[in-house]
């Protein structure tokens, strides 16, 4: 998704009205209920709020030139790599055994083995269609966001085809991209 994201692929910045903040900011503490007490610092009333619309339906949301969340047309919020760092605990994790790694990292979709095999981890309560962080054995931090394409029983059930699709991972694109200037 950002494997090759630039500025140039914006197509416009807005700044959006108070309404449409506050259902953001609701939709963003409906999908991360631990975020809520941080919404004032994330994103401030009084800061202005950016949307930037972007190629294939892709809209980020910044605070002061710094993106914070992205979502595809009218899909859920999702947290950028740099906001899950600092908050790991935001979103539910899967883990990929140390063979996945280097194909995550290229930006390949997270396949059903990899969650599966002894290096991997799966969070029982996750369905289908749901933000999650990517971690990888053996390390602290999250190495990729993904969209959950079946949920975890059947990942596990099925064991075989695209577990999650790999929306945003570490050296891409929007990794790079540290202010929207």
């Amino acid at each position: 998704m950002f494997k090759k994201f630039t500025l140039e692929e914006i197509s416009a910045q807005n700044q959006v009205k108070a309404s449409v903040q506050r259902k953001i900011r609701q939709s963003i503490v409906d999908e991360y209920p631990s975020l809520e007490p941080l919404m004032d610092d994330l994103l401030p009333k009084k800061s202005p709020l950016i949307v930037a619309k972007c190629q294939n339906h892709l809209n980020l949301v910044s605070v002061n030139n710094v993106p914070l969340f992205f979502n595809i047309r009218d899909g859920p919020y999702m947290p950028t790599l740099r906001l899950l760092h600092q908050y790991p605990n935001i979103m539910k994790k899967l883990q990929v055994d140390r063979g996945a790694v280097k194909f995550v990292l290229s930006g390949a979709n997270i396949m059903c083995p990899g969650l599966t095999s002894p290096g991997g981890a799966l969070d029982d309560e996750v369905e289908e269609e749901t933000p999650v962080a990517i971690m990888a054995e053996g390390k602290q931090h999250a190495l990729a966001i993904g969209f959950t394409k079946m949920s975890a029983k059947n990942i596990r059930a099925i064991n075989k085809g695209i577990g999650v699709d790999n929306m945003h991972y570490l050296n891409d694109g929007l990794w790079k991209m540290e202010h929207l200037d």
